[in-house]
């Protein structure tokens, strides 16, 4: 498979890819910015994740109601967020919308408005999510989880949408800050739909080209954080709910690790295939313990956790772990079965040809390929990235990164075990 692009570099430096596709009438367009919630002060968490909602809810041009009018009138979308590392904006039009979709994504940020009575709304929504993720057994298991894998002054411990400590004191003053802070520095932007790539060019460069701060870039360096050295828990009991969810896990690789892939490829034997693969094979159908399981390895542009979750009957939590630290130390001493290994491959490889059937996929993989630095050969080799991988890579992997004695463990819901920490 071969994937024909353009690449152009704006006046301000921000990268620009374009791939043309003229069998639908549709344009997506996904853009980058290096700063995200690796940005947030200690004392203001959730500060970027807020600054990027409130940048879509009006700009010095349209408030927010004339903006969603504008979209809604033909029938286009425009975003702006932010995780870990980036602020993401972009939106989805049809090809002859493509320039008032470029004006609004752009107005969100060359010159938002960052109103006050936005901001004052929006605190108020994510203090309900917030409050509303206090009885969600999952979600906190997988708040505390990060709390409890990475040291307390590392990024990847907060949560990219804030707390409900830290969101009531951040100020529009915090955001503007925030804000005023962006820069198109390593900036990239992906346009994909039935447009030309001169003519996105000169739509773009014309507008998000223009925006030359003159301050330097924020330093969005994360330092590599600290391996456990010793298995923690953490435990938050909800007596009143029927289903307990833990997450168990370790820290994993990073997405341009040199053992990326045969981690990718044993995470999908351990935790992904079928409903489950190993995991959810042995705590959920053999036993019958879990409502579900499964495993995932978030890998990005720092090591993201590699952590196995289940959704488990409340009486059978301690058995459920047992279960989930014997199928991790199987996966350190035993190397896979020919049979799993050309299930994930066969699996992985299928993907991305499914994932390249829409603009969306098509912006999303060119995007990965940028931020990650893969090449631009990247989906030509990867049937080869996946079919390289060895029985014996995935295991040197496992031991790399996995454990059944050094590991962080999150409870949420009934319990009545022994878990020796309680949040």
């Amino acid at each position: 498979m071969n994937l024909e692009f353009a690449r152009y570099s704006l006046s301000n430096g921000i990268m620009l890819i374009v791939r043309e596709n003229h069998h639908a009438q549709s344009v997506m367009v996904r853009g980058y910015l290096r700063g995200g919630a690796n940005l947030d002060p200690p004392e203001k968490i959730g500060l970027a994740a807020f600054t990027a909602d409130v940048m879509r809810r009006g700009t010095e041009k349209r408030t927010f109601n004339e903006i969603n009018e504008t979209i809604e009138a033909v029938a286009a979308s425009v975003y702006v967020n932010a995780g870990r590392h980036l602020l993401g904006f972009g939106g989805k039009s049809l090809a002859v919308d493509f320039e008032l979709l470029v004006e609004l994504m752009t107005d969100n940020i060359l010159c938002p408005a960052l109103p006050a009575k936005e901001v004052e709304k929006l605190r108020g929504q994510i203090i309900t999510d917030l409050k509303e993720l206090e009885d969600d057994p999952g979600g906190l298991a997988r708040r505390y989880f990060r709390e409890i894998l990475y040291p307390p002054d590392h990024p990847y411990s907060r949560p990219v949408e804030g707390t409900l400590k830290s969101i009531p004191h951040l100020s529009r003053a915090d955001l503007l800050d925030f804000y005023q802070a962006l820069h198109p520095h390593g900036g990239i932007v992906v346009v994909v739909g039935d447009v030309t790539g001169e003519f996105v060019y000169q739509t773009l460069e014309a507008t998000l080209g223009q925006w030359a701060p003159t301050h330097p870039p924020p330093d969005t360096a994360v330092p590599l954080p600290a391996p456990l050295s010793e298995p923690i828990r953490s435990l938050h009991k909800m007596d009143n709910k029927s289903q307990t969810d833990l997450v168990l896990g370790h820290i994993g690789p990073q997405r341009v690790a040199d053992d990326f892939y045969a981690a990718y490829v044993g995470n999908t034997i351990l935790g992904q295939l079928g409903l489950g693969g190993r995991i959810g094979h042995s705590v959920r159908d053999n036993q019958g313990l879990a409502y579900y399981a499964g495993a995932s390895m978030l890998s990005g542009l720092g090591p993201g956790p590699w952590f196995v979750y289940a959704g488990v009957n409340p009486a059978a939590v301690d058995q459920a772990i047992e279960l989930i630290l014997t199928e991790i130390r199987r996966f350190n001493q035993e190397l896979v079965t020919d049979q799993e290994l050309a299930d994930a491959k066969a699996y992985l490889t299928g993907i991305l040809p499914l994932q390249m059937e829409s603009n969306e996929g098509i912006a999303a993989t060119l995007m990965e390929m940028q931020i990650y630095q893969l090449g631009d050969d990247f989906i030509t080799r990867y049937p080869d990235l996946i079919y390289a991988v060895t029985k014996e890579d995935i295991q040197a992997a496992a031991r790399t990164y996995l454990s059944d004695t050094v590991y962080a463990l999150s409870i949420a819901g009934p319990y009545q075990g022994t878990a020796s920490d309680e949040s």
